[in-house]
């Protein structure tokens, strides 16, 4: 029966493992896709996954030839040509004179154009010659059809554009401005209502901590429009200004404490009852208390509550636009980004580098503070008192 035990425990522990390496990968793999896809060329991440980026792709691409006004004149025929590949490397495959049937000749093959317009060799190097009896007319040239196979390309391009676009340095300002104060008030007030949940004794303190932990399930959308009445009559009542950093630091405030409170009082009402009953018997008041025992015994959910809110602050777009609004002096990074999209958002390669470049300041906050995360979690959600 021992050696039963041991084997499944064994086969548990395996189970165990097998699956944390899985979560990892789910939550690693976009991120890593993110990155290299912030490094690859425009056409090449517009046709092919990330995945292959270390191989070559073949692409079906549009060409023009130059206008009539380029050709010569070789032994009575009339000739443009040129190369397809010029910068972009690799070779071509195949080509056609019909948009219909793009792959319709090998390289190297002569294609008649349609209409008895003359001829067309495309070359696997890309070099091409146009041929026809006649003058080519015309003020533009004709199009090719072709396929290239294109090594691996990668560039800094994608961030030159995005780090240097107008606006771009204020926006992360205000993005900061706005997360580390909506980090840190909620911290602040829940720190002070956790403690009095969890140790000190006063009439509806069960029915305060039912109405918060019913709080966690209100949506934001929800709540945002009344959320803005009410700050902008009691802003006009004392002559505060509707758009302005203390509205969205006390709209992320408002949404964040109720998670902040019930993780901190958890936490704190697992901190052991002789530490309390001996302060008290020294004579110390409960603010003592709490500034020089409870506080820093809990770090760790402080640390936990500060990568969540900080998180859902810098990421956000929506509470910002409503509170702050999208002028160029108070736009945030998640905005300003937005609009480096485009009204489309087809442009790939700046969705990709404003990804990352909009994760880089969390993952610093996260990586910073992630020993202190598990702990703080888990002492939070099975402690009570």
């Amino acid at each position: 029966m021992a050696g039963v035990r041991r084997r499944r425990r064994r086969w548990g522990t395996y189970i165990v493992h097998l699956s944390v390496v899985l979560i990892v990968l789910v939550w690693t793999v976009p991120t890593i896709g993110i990155l290299i896809s912030s490094f690859r060329d425009k056409d090449q991440l517009a046709v092919s996954g990330w995945w292959t980026s270390l191989m070559t792709n073949d692409q079906n691409i549009i060409g023009r030839t130059p206008p009539p006004s380029s050709q010569t004149e070789d032994a009575g025929q009339y000739v443009i040509s040129g190369n397809v590949l010029e910068g972009k490397g690799g070779y071509v495959t195949k080509f056609g004179v019909r948009i219909a049937n793009p792959t319709e000749f090998d390289a190297g093959d002569t294609a008649d154009l349609p209409g008895g317009a003359g001829t067309l060799t495309i070359n696997r190097d890309g070099s091409y010659r146009l041929v026809s009896p006649t003058p080519f007319e015309g003020s533009s040239g004709r199009r090719i059809y072709y396929t290239a196979a294109v090594p691996p390309k990668f560039t800094l391009a994608n961030y030159d554009k995005v780090l240097h676009s107008e606006g771009i340095g204020q926006s992360f300002l205000n993005s900061l401005t706005v997360a580390v104060p909506a980090t840190v008030i909620p911290i602040l007030i829940a720190a002070y209502a956790a403690y009095a949940l969890a140790w000190m004794r006063f009439p509806g303190r069960a029915l305060l901590l039912s109405i918060i932990v019913g709080l966690l399930v209100v949506p934001l959308q929800m709540s945002l429009i009344p959320l803005l009445k009410l700050y902008n009559d009691v802003g006009a009542f004392f002559g505060v200004p509707a758009k302005t950093y203390l509205g969205i630091w006390l709209a992320h405030t408002g949404f964040g404490l109720p998670l902040a409170i019930y993780l901190l009082r958890n936490y704190i009402a697992g901190l052991p009852n002789e530490i309390m009953e001996s302060a008290r018997v020294d004579g110390a008041t409960d603010f003592e208390i709490f500034v020089r025992i409870v506080l820093p015994l809990s770090v760790p959910a402080l640390a936990s509550f500060a990568i969540f809110q900080f998180l859902w602050v810098w990421n956000d777009l929506l509470v910002a636009i409503v509170f702050l609004g999208n002028t160029e002096q108070q736009l945030v990074l998640t905005g300003r980004l937005r609009e480096l999209l485009g009204s489309r958002g087809g442009d790939w390669e700046i969705l990709t580098t404003s990804a990352f470049v909009s994760i880089v300041v969390p993952l610093l906050v996260f990586f910073s503070l992630q020993r202190y995360l598990v702990r703080g979690l888990l002492a939070g959600s099975v402690k009570g008192g």
